[in-house]
């Protein structure tokens, strides 16, 4: 192993090292096992796509992945995006940390999709009373946990309930019950023991994670803070919104939203763990905003969405992280017969035609192009013994892979 010493520093750490851009690529490990083929601006084929995105030319350094329980497309009219259970994400998670990125695990906590208007139960759990419910969450959240650790995919941040802005696990779809408003003191006592046995769990088994709780009130800045006002009993570390324009208003709104909790939570970092934009076919119903008339359904539209709001975030001293949903989206491509995919969300970042990366998938990294972001911008701390990616991303082990690092103020080449 030949080390380069870096000047005469003791220690040197990175400010890009409290920075996270990427995106929830929870379909890639289907696309890959089916062959779709991804290609890049010009038309060059991409052999292997995390290496691609973990390239200069993309530059991210974290990967999102959602988990369900006991994966049941049916729920959502056979949705074949609808497969992430244990075994997938186990597969799909120590790809992305053998590749150098922070792993995100997204725990839906349902067989399907949970989101503000759908928080069901999984089918498995649905005998269980409230008490139950506390030891399920517990003992199922640690069982994943402790797989995932040992197969070599140790998540850097969990979350904790997927857009839970009113709850979770309310009981069998169409359940009425259980769900929490900020009017309201009913069923929030109920969320809060739920949420806080997730915890336990998870600082268990994964003590370094950092836990997010995920909203998506986003368009509302004063009920997005009485949320977490009312969860102020949660063990938690990240905020973790969504922001979608056409549904979550303008970047102003938002920008109110994130200066809100700022003020209201000095002590928590936020994160948008999901945002996308449409670069063909907008949506003609469910629209709140009309967010096409600041940038079109088009590649450069897109491409302009992501431009203004990483320039937005970039004002806020509080947000240190940045992940495109589905990014990976790509067409159809090689999907078996009875695998179809019948309407494209074109809100990816490859055309689902040609299957060519965008220009907005280009634009992301400048998140975390700051001021001290690279190799020169330094900060002294008392050394750690720890290792780092160039990028400044805390490795959990030593590296395992041949590159060039950081350890203990020194670059090191393994």
């Amino acid at each position: 192993m030949l080390v380069i010493v870096a000047g005469c520093l003791s220690v040197l750490t990175m400010h890009a090292q409290d920075y996270y851009v990427g995106g929830d690529i929870s379909l890639l490990q289907r696309y890959n096992d089916y062959n779709v083929p991804y290609y890049d601006q010009q038309g060059k084929s991409i052999n292997d796509v995390l290496a691609y995105m973990k390239s200069d030319a993309v530059g991210w350094n974290a990967q999102r992945v959602r988990l369900f329980v006991n994966p049941t497309p049916s729920i959502d009219d056979n949705d074949p995006a609808i497969c992430q259970d244990l075994d997938y994400v186990i597969r799909l998670g120590k790809r992305i940390k053998d590749a150098g990125f922070a792993f995100m695990l997204d725990f839906h906590y349902s067989d399907s999709w949970a989101d503000p208007s759908k928080q069901w139960t999984p089918v498995a759990w649905q005998s269980l009373n409230d008490a139950q419910l506390q030891t399920q969450i517990y003992d199922y959240t640690k069982t994943c946990l402790q797989k995932l650790v040992e197969a070599g995919a140790t998540p850097n941040f969990i979350q904790t309930g997927n857009e839970i802005s009113y709850g979770m696990l309310w009981g069998a779809k169409g359940s009425q019950d259980n769900r929490c408003y900020t009017s309201s003191s009913a069923n929030w006592s109920r969320f809060i023991a739920l949420l806080n046995q997730a915890t336990k769990a998870c600082r268990e088994v994964c003590p370094k994670a950092k836990i997010i709780i995920h909203t998506e009130r986003t368009s509302e800045p004063e009920t997005t803070k009485a949320i977490y006002q009312k969860l102020a009993g949660v063990d938690y570390d990240v905020i973790g919104l969504s922001y979608y324009p056409f549904w979550h208003k303008s970047l102003t709104v938002l920008a109110t939203t994130l200066t809100q909790l700022a003020t209201a939570f000095p002590d928590k970092k936020v994160q948008i763990v999901e945002t996308a934009y449409y670069y063909q076919w907008k949506p003609t119903t469910g629209v709140i905003w009309n967010s096409f008339s600041v940038w079109p359904d088009t590649e450069a539209g897109q491409a302009a969405y992501a431009r203004d709001l990483v320039a937005e975030l970039k004002k806020h001293d509080n947000v240190n992280g940045l992940y495109w949903w589905f990014a990976e989206e790509n067409g159809n491509g090689n999907w078996p017969d009875n695998i179809v995919i019948r309407e494209w969300v074109n809100r990816g970042l490859w055309n689902n035609s040609s299957h060519r990366a965008l220009p907005a998938l280009y634009e992301l990294k400048e998140f975390v192009n700051r001021p001290g972001s690279d190799i020169g911008g330094i900060t002294y701390r008392v050394p750690d013994g720890r290792w780092y990616t160039l990028s400044g991303m805390l490795l959990d082990t030593p590296p395992q892979r041949p590159g060039l690092y950081i350890h203990d103020g020194q670059k090191v080449i393994k």
